[in-house]
């Protein structure tokens, strides 16, 4: 605004003596007379002080190092209405320097100053007061101490001021403190919205820009929002927006609008004015770039809740946002992005987008070379194809999946995030996953999973999850050494990426090789660590857990001690013996590598003794143990072979379940020694056999088929591999003290009332009575399991 006019409201000072004139030739000897007992030589040095200060900074750090602050700073304190309106003169022209107002707030002037800022005082005190707290509030120690001291109460009084330059100082100081939340909410609380929106009507430029730029700062709170709204803050901005003449001050009313545009109340009071249709008219209308920016930004606040959506769907907003898709402005093109963005969740908005022709020139703005378009861009995308599969087919036409593999490389996480969901969208369509697998789409999420941003990592898992349901994208991220990330990722204190890595373990463990190489790397112990912690346990990692075992049998009759009939052993199974909670299992090659100790033997079914080419088949879908790959040196167990042509032969004629797996159980229990008494069971030489074999073998690692003299324990998983072998169903449990079992379900008629077959459960005595099927509560399986 510049310097206004104001009326002189000196008065004579109260004389005692005959006039007389003081020349003052250096502003040493005003700052000198500052001192003078008489108060119109103060008057005069404070005339002579405005009037050298005024002639540049140079002056004002002339007379700061002269000493002039000290004495100015004690005369606006003075009794003299003239000393003290000349003193804040002279202090506030000195005070627009950044030297002089550090000193001024070592002096603590500040609460002197806002003392002066009552009705009662004259016009030319309050304008210098304020002028002094302009400069004064432009760093947080200053804005803090006007705060503290009451200073906002007065100066929202000044606004109502009739002098234009008390008014714009007042203004300014205000603004200056809303840049803090406290004076923001104070600003609302003490009443200053109503003066606020009066100064809209100014003459003078500079105090309408200040006032829009004061409310846009105070507005971004809920409350304050509120109250505009009701002192018919929206029917003056859009007075402004209406008015031609006023161009000018449009984007700072814009922007005012903006924040208030994410209360749904608002948007619908606006509508009901014709406010949406003029902001559209103002999208329309050739005007600045700026312009353009700040209403599509307007859009996009109002465009926050799906009331406000509806609305603008119904005045056509996505015809009038593609439009400007051919503006050359990149910022315009970024915020438009952003604005399609927030309108594609609504989904009738999806819809009209695609038949507009959005979705190619979205995919086209991906290849920009601005990070921010591209960003925006994939930002759109992500939302454009949320639960819309001819949109997820339209971005595939237009090449989009190629360019969003590219984008996970990318150094913006925002984009690497949006990319990674927009391809977790699509690849639920086979034809666009098989096209995003042919060009290393799962080779390129791995470098996401290294970012520390939650939302990257959330998004690439729930990628990889959906690709994963590729058997070829599984090994594909195993070999990109993707699975080492994936495991890390378990160990992270967020809980939503946590719940992502568990559900991407989970699928990704259905393929036996990525299964095996997670619990090598220590999947299994986090996830046991996740079970046993109250705060990160979840039914995802539960799940991965379980999956991991299903794949991974040998560890998980380890950890559980039970294998169901659906874990089928038939190859490639170890039992390393029981394993405490949180304990690494070995790999077979690890275990056959170690020196021949005193320790229990560790049993393998090699997996050369199963030679049937195709897997077997249940329609309740059965885990098989992963084939394990033989330890060099180790030698082909023929006997096994031998004992499953065996089975086949003894138990393929018999057409009733119980006498097979009677029949299996003689098997088994003469090829392990025969029957044993319980009375003679001590007398059994089991363990000195099996120190026999590791002698022999010179290995802790044992063939099953070499074992003539077994155990429980051996029994049961000879048992349970034969048993799978041939297609019957049975579990394996592990008992205390070298005891397992065989658990088989038999259904028989009721002969009476000839009632639906009832399920029985057995256990398999193989080493008493081999054959004898044991009721599960009798006696007899009792002593079984626990003697």
């Amino acid at each position: 605004m510049g310097k206004t006019s104001r009326k002189e409201s000196e008065t004579p000072c109260k004389e005692t003596f005959e006039p007389f004139s003081v020349e003052v030739k250096t502003q040493a000897t005003a700052v000198s007379l500052l001192n003078s007992p008489e108060e119109d030589i103060i008057v005069k040095a404070c005339e002579a002080i405005r009037t050298f200060a005024e002639k540049g900074d140079e002056n004002k750090v002339s007379l700061l190092g002269l000493g002039a602050l000290e004495p100015l700073c004690r005369l606006i304190n003075h009794n003299n209405r003239v000393i003290r309106g000349n003193a804040f003169t002279a202090l506030g022209i000195m005070a627009t320097n950044g030297d002089v107002s550090s000193v001024l707030k070592k002096l603590n002037i500040i609460p002197s100053v806002i003392e002066k800022l009552t009705l009662d005082e004259d016009t030319v005190i309050h304008e210098y007061a304020t002028l002094c707290l302009t400069t004064l509030s432009v760093d947080f120690v200053g804005k803090a101490q006007i705060f503290e001291n009451n200073g906002l109460p007065p100066l929202i009084v000044l606004l109502s001021s009739s002098d234009p330059d008390v008014k714009k100082n007042s203004l300014q100081v205000i603004f200056n403190l809303v840049q803090d939340y406290k004076s923001r909410q104070a600003v609302h609380t003490l009443g200053g919205i109503p003066p606020l929106l009066e100064l809209l009507k100014s003459d003078f430029p500079v105090i309408q820009h200040l006032a829009l730029n004061t409310l846009q700062s105070v507005t971004t709170d809920k409350d304050t929002r509120s109250t505009f709204r009701n002192e018919h803050g929206f029917e003056k901005l859009m007075d402004i927006l209406k008015n031609t003449k006023l161009t000018d001050l449009h984007a700072e009313a814009l922007q005012v609008m903006a924040n208030c545009l994410s209360d749904s109340e608002t948007v619908q009071l606006i509508h009901s004015n014709g406010g949406l249709a003029r902001l559209l008219e103002f999208i329309l209308t050739p005007n600045t770039p700026e312009i353009k920016c700040i209403t599509i930004k307007c859009l996009t606040r109002v465009a926050q809740s799906s009331e406000s959506r509806k609305v603008l769907h119904e005045q056509d907003v996505e015809k009038v946002l593609v439009g400007l898709l051919s503006v050359e402005n990149t910022s315009v093109k970024a915020l438009v992005c952003q604005a399609v963005a927030a309108m594609g969740l609504h989904p009738s908005s999806r819809d009209s987008f695609r038949d507009l022709g959005c979705i190619p020139a979205m995919v086209e703005l991906l290849s920009s070379e601005n990070l921010a378009l591209r960003e925006a861009a994939s930002q759109a995308l992500s939302s454009l194809t949320v639960n819309n599969q001819p949109n997820a087919f339209a971005v595939y036409t237009a090449g989009g999946h190629k360019i969003l593999v590219r984008l996970l490389n990318g150094s913006c996480s925002k984009t690497v995030a949006s990319s990674a969901a927009t391809l977790c969208l699509m690849a639920g369509e086979v034809v666009i996953r098989s096209s995003i697998l042919s060009h290393k789409g799962m080779e390129a999420l791995v470098e996401p999973l290294k970012s520390k941003d939650p939302q990257v990592l959330v998004n690439s898992m729930q990628c990889v999850t959906v690709l994963a349901c590729d058997k070829e994208a599984r090994t594909q991220f195993r070999q990109a050494g993707g699975l080492q990330l994936l495991v890390n990722l378990l160990q992270t204190k967020d809980k939503d990426v946590l719940h992502n890595a568990c559900l991407a373990v989970n699928v990704l463990a259905s393929d036996k090789p990525s299964s095996v190489e997670m619990c090598r790397i220590g999947a299994l112990e986090m996830l046991e660590e996740i079970k046993h912690s109250e705060n990160h346990r979840n039914r995802f990692s539960e799940l991965a857990m379980i999956s991991l075992l299903n794949c991974n049998l040998s560890v998980k009759y380890s950890l559980m001690g039970h294998l169901s009939p659906t874990d089928m052993i038939t190859g490639g199974f170890y039992d390393a013996g029981k394993a405490c909670s949180g304990q690494m299992i070995p790999t077979l090659e690890e275990l056959f590598k170690q020196p021949v100790n005193y320790h229990r033997p560790i049993i393998f079914a090699d997996s050369a003794a199963e030679k049937k080419k195709e897997k077997v088949k249940h329609t309740d879908e059965p885990h098989f143990e992963s084939t394990v790959v033989k330890p060099q040196g180790m030698i082909d167990d023929v006997s096994l072979q031998m004992l499953v042509k065996k089975a086949k032969e003894s138990i393929f004629p018999l057409k009733d379940d119980k006498e097979q797996y009677s029949a299996l159980a003689r098997v088994v229990s003469d090829a392990m020694g025969g029957a044993v008494g319980m009375e003679k069971l001590h007398e059994f030489p089991w363990e000195l056999h099996l120190s026999e074999l590791k002698v022999l073998l010179k290995s802790n690692v044992i063939p099953i088929g070499s074992i003539n003299k077994g155990f429980y324990c051996h029994r049961a998983l000879l048992f349970k591999y034969l048993a799978d072998c041939i297609e019957m169903s049975c579990s394996l449990v592990r008992g205390e003290y070298n005891r397992a079992w065989n658990e088989v379900v038999l259904f028989r008629e009721n002969p009476t009332n000839r009632s639906p077959s009832q399920p029985c459960h057995y256990i398999v005595d193989l080493m008493h009575q081999p054959g004898a099927l044991l009721g599960v509560d009798t006696l007899a399986a009792l002593q079984y399991q626990t003697i």
